[in-house]
């Protein structure tokens, strides 16, 4: 089966830039939507009243913020719950677009300005369980954290990756663990020792992106928001 992936971009050679960029960057099988607009791509998404739990839903959102009928962020917005890997991919690199973007719950941020390896580079980073950020968006967050930034500055919760702030264990309501299923539980004594997402992957016989969407599921119900933290909490609680 393919995995599905939208592409929101309304100029047609970053569009077709973009899916150079996607179908080399993965080795499995993909089925790219293009949408030049928001209204295009809210069609592709289907009824915002089932982001929680879509049919057949895309696996990873690249928008753009720019757009002919609105911003991008609008539609990050709407798909917080959505169960996809959400990158903004744009040529603003000012805090004025990229904090906000990941407030609305960006999981990465490149700029279409960066060569083309190195945008395949940063989407690879997916399977490894890293946040993809154009090298450029990765210092501009190290310099803002260094020197104090805001408190609504830090990347939403909950995303599968690790957040630019880290989040105290055991905070908020009390461990969830008993909720885990057997192959989250199996995912996150993976995670425990050191292996890739794509390493995972390939020793459970399903999709990276799979994968993804167990571990995003892990950090939701062990109150956690980074693999070190999650591994920490399992050995502490006698999950691995």
């Amino acid at each position: 089966m393919s995995v599905k992936v939208l592409i929101l971009e309304d100029n047609p050679v970053a569009r077709s830039f973009l899916c150079r960029v996607v179908r080399e960057s993965f080795s499995d099988a993909i089925a790219i939507t293009e949408a030049g607009d928001l209204e295009t791509a809210r069609r592709h998404i289907g009824p915002l009243s089932a982001v929680r739990d879509p049919v057949d839903p895309f696996k990873l959102i690249l928008v753009d913020l720019e757009l002919p009928d609105g911003n991008g962020m609008e539609l990050l917005a709407e798909l917080v719950k959505y169960p996809a890997t959400k990158i903004v991919t744009t040529l603003y690199s000012d805090d004025d677009h990229l904090f906000p973007a990941l407030q609305c719950g960006a999981d990465g941020y490149l700029l279409k300005e960066d060569r083309f390896e190195v945008l395949v580079e940063e989407l690879q980073k997916i399977v490894r369980g890293q946040p993809p950020l154009s090298p450029a968006i990765a210092r501009r967050l190290l310099t803002h954290f260094r020197q104090g930034g805001g408190e609504g500055a830090a990347m939403a919760p909950n995303t599968g990756f690790q957040s630019s702030r880290p989040m105290p264990m055991g905070r908020g309501a009390p461990l969830d663990h008993e909720r885990l299923t057997p192959r989250e539980s199996e995912v996150l004594t993976y995670l425990s020792k050191g292996f890739t997402i794509k390493e995972i992957a390939n020793l459970m016989g399903i999709k990276w992106f799979t994968v993804n969407d167990h571990i995003k599921s892990i950090y939701k119900k062990l109150n956690v928001s980074s693999r070190a933290e999650a591994a920490v909490l399992a050995s502490k609680q006698g999950l691995v």
